[in-house]
């Protein structure tokens, strides 16, 4: 691991001006992700700028119309958290099927949104990669892509998120505030993300020197929610394809639902025209399959993920039975 510089700053505004200031520098606070990256030569930051006790933003509070929480709060202390278990707990759910127990009680929120794709050929500098090396080639298009994307992917790159957290936010409508050099600003959850399109080193869509302040979830009526993860074992694995589940279920009949998968495309990918088929319908294993058909429309594996064109749906029934209890 090359020497780095290391700044600790205690103030939102200073960590953005360090950041501005020098341009080959990283936010650092948890760095269950970053450190692992910048041992194996990923990323080689000159600066580290830790984020980790600027006051204030480890705090999970409610304000009107939902719940805010700190971009430095714990994954493991949100799990736990009485208001998110209370009014938000599909994102309970999901962060609990993440990582492992002594990850999550490091892991932040911000840093568990920024965090990169786990492709081997991201994380191996002697294969071609992207995201890694711009221009250099995807060595997982015709490589072993077992794990990789049947949505939204480009020829630069198939790579998947790795987040499950994310999953749900995208799921819940949740909003992301950042702080830059232009002053705050929100950002949709499920804009947050970008596909690869033509430039896979690129994976969110924050601003230089942009820090992450909080995450919002706004109040909603859903009464059903389910994450289902499915995995190669299961313990501190990756999802093959994971489904979150929010439904609102009035005798039976689904008043609003809302799906988010992982593990299929290079962002959480969100099920909208799925989740406007089950709205006014019974909750039934038919209502669910029509869903999930639709869900898997524009889907298209490679050679080793055909699997999860059969997976995919699936588990997509399978959470909503989950989810509702039929």
């Amino acid at each position: 691991m090359i020497q780095f510089q290391y700044q600790r700053v205690n103030l939102e505004k200073a960590a953005v001006s360090a950041r501005v200031k020098d341009k080959n520098s990283m936010f650092i606070a948890g760095g269950t992700n970053l450190l692992d990256l910048m041992k194996r030569g990923i990323v080689s930051p000159e600066k580290l700028i830790d984020i980790s006790r600027i006051p204030g933003m480890a705090e999970i509070t409610a304000v009107e119309g939902g719940i805010r929480i700190g971009a430095l709060a714990l994954n493991t202390k949100v799990a736990e958290d009485k208001l998110v278990l209370g009014r938000q707990p599909l994102l309970a759910l999901a962060i609990n099927a993440g990582a492992s127990a002594q990850i999550r009680n490091m892991a932040t929120v911000g840093g568990n949104m920024l965090q990169r794709t786990r492709c081997s050929y991201f994380y191996d500098k002697l294969l071609p990669c992207n995201k890694r090396e711009p221009g250099s080639g995807c060595g997982a298009l015709d490589g072993f892509n077992r794990m990789h994307a049947i949505f939204g992917f480009s020829e630069q790159c198939i790579a998947v998120h790795p987040s499950d957290m994310s999953v749900a936010l995208t799921a819940l409508e949740a909003t992301v505030r950042v702080s830059g050099p232009n002053g705050s600003r929100t950002i949709p959850f499920g804009d947050f993300h970008r596909l690869p399109g033509t430039k896979p080193e690129v994976d969110t869509n924050l601003g230089n020197g942009e820090l992450i302040t909080y995450v919002e979830l706004p109040d909603s009526s859903f009464n059903h929610v389910h994450y289902l993860k499915i995995r190669d074992r299961a313990s501190y694995a990756f999802a093959l394809v994971s489904v979150a589940v929010a439904l609102h279920i009035e005798n039976n009949t689904i008043k609003e639902a809302r799906l988010a998968m992982g593990g299929v495309a290079h962002k959480p990918w969100r099920l909208k025209e799925a989740e406007a088929s089950l709205a006014g319908k019974i909750a039934s294993d038919s209502s669910f399959k029509q869903a999930a058909k639709i869900a898997m429309a524009g889907a298209k594996a490679f050679k080793h993920n055909e699997y999860k064109l059969r997976m995919a749906p699936n588990a997509i029934v399978q959470a909503l039975k989950s989810a509702s209890g039929i």
